[in-house]
């Protein structure tokens, strides 16, 4: 079969013929039709210091995917909830079941956690494999491209939902896919002014086209003179904050109301300096957020989009870029250009 994989350290990738998988006990085996690229999938590419202790070489890369089922492991029939032929996204997170958090139902916070794409062989292949409770089964209104967004989608569901949003003034701090998404999702829970931040105008394009009340390109206006525009006297109720740069996290504390909370996704390149003073005088709240929770998230998504076709418009604009898998390089030489958003591999 085809795949995408990285055989040896260095940055690159390539196409390959490996051989196909076949499902195991409690597995499916998925027919991969759309795949998406992830910043995950960039480092992995480029081959930085954490790509390079986090892969077992060699190893197909990708986990944001769509698809269908064509195999059931020993056992996933007996469930009686998949059958061959249900299309299905995947949560790319396998737990190890058994740690406290695990049993205690959050396994969204196991510490033995290995990534499809990232730890196991992922999802840039014709086929991929993972255990049964990983698929989720979509609805007959989900097709490829939507089912493919569902892995970012739970990223940006997780983190607007952690705080309440509805008739709150809420600041969305990088306008990647993920903060495009987050932006309607506050719209669609009844968030009064949703403001989004970006240093690029095409991406604060994609944030205006999901709903976003104002954009702010912080390399050119600070978020405090924005927020005049729209008559706000005391600051954020609750920030989104999906950047990971510091200069973000400094200026959305500044722009806080007392008592206001961020919502922390994205994750910084390095270290950087938070005014904890303000943090605390302001009585902010400042609470991480790491992927989707398995899988409460994947119920709420799949009930904000159903019948509200305002929100699935919004998601769907954030994808700018569909190419062939065989035209994996400039597909990722898009994604990493900045000027887009959301590309995804066809491997239909």
């Amino acid at each position: 079969m085809r795949a995408l994989a990285k055989t040896s350290p260095g940055p690159g990738l390539q196409l390959i013929d490996a051989p196909e998988p076949s499902a195991g006990p409690g597995q499916v085996k998925i027919r991969v039709e759309r795949a998406g690229l992830c910043g995950t999938d960039l480092h992995l590419e480029g081959w930085d210091e954490w790509a390079e202790g986090a892969m077992n070489l060699p190893q197909i890369i990708g986990h944001e995917f769509f698809g269908e089922i064509v195999e059931l492991g020993d056992g996933v029939e007996d469930r009686g909830d998949m059958a061959v032929g249900d299309k299905v996204s995947g949560e790319g997170h396998i737990v190890c079941g058994v740690c406290r958090n695990c049993r205690a139902g959050a396994r969204h916070l196991c510490r033995n956690t290995l990534g499809v794409g990232v730890n196991r062989d992922g999802a840039f292949a014709d086929y991929v494999v993972i255990p049964a409770e990983n698929a989720w089964k979509q609805p007959d209104w989900v097709d490829a491209d939507l089912g493919a967004l569902f892995d970012p989608l739970g990223n940006a569901v997780h983190t607007a939902l952690k705080f309440p949003l509805a008739a709150e003034d809420v600041l969305v701090t990088g306008s990647g896919p993920i903060g495009v998404m987050a932006v309607a999702v506050a719209q669609a829970v009844g968030a009064r002014y949703v403001v989004a931040t970006d240093v690029s105008d095409e991406r604060l394009e994609l944030a205006r086209a999901a709903g976003a009340d104002l954009t702010v390109n912080v390399s050119q206006t600070r978020i405090a003179d924005a927020m005049a525009e729209l008559g706000m006297k005391e600051g954020f109720d609750v920030c989104l904050e999906m950047s990971g740069h510091g200069s973000a996290v400094r200026e959305a504390i500044d722009t806080m109301n007392h008592g206001g909370a961020i919502a922390m996704l994205g994750l910084p390149g390095q270290g950087y300096e938070v005014d904890w003073g303000k943090v605390i005088t302001h009585m902010l709240t400042l609470q991480g957020i790491y992927g989707r929770e398995m899988f409460e998230t994947w119920y709420k998504m799949t009930q904000l989009l159903q019948d509200n076709e305002t929100l699935v418009e919004h998601v769907r604009s954030v994808v700018t870029h569909r190419f062939a898998a065989e035209d994996w390089q400039e597909a990722f030489d898009t994604a990493r250009s900045g000027k887009c958003g959301k590309v995804l591999l066809d491997w239909s």
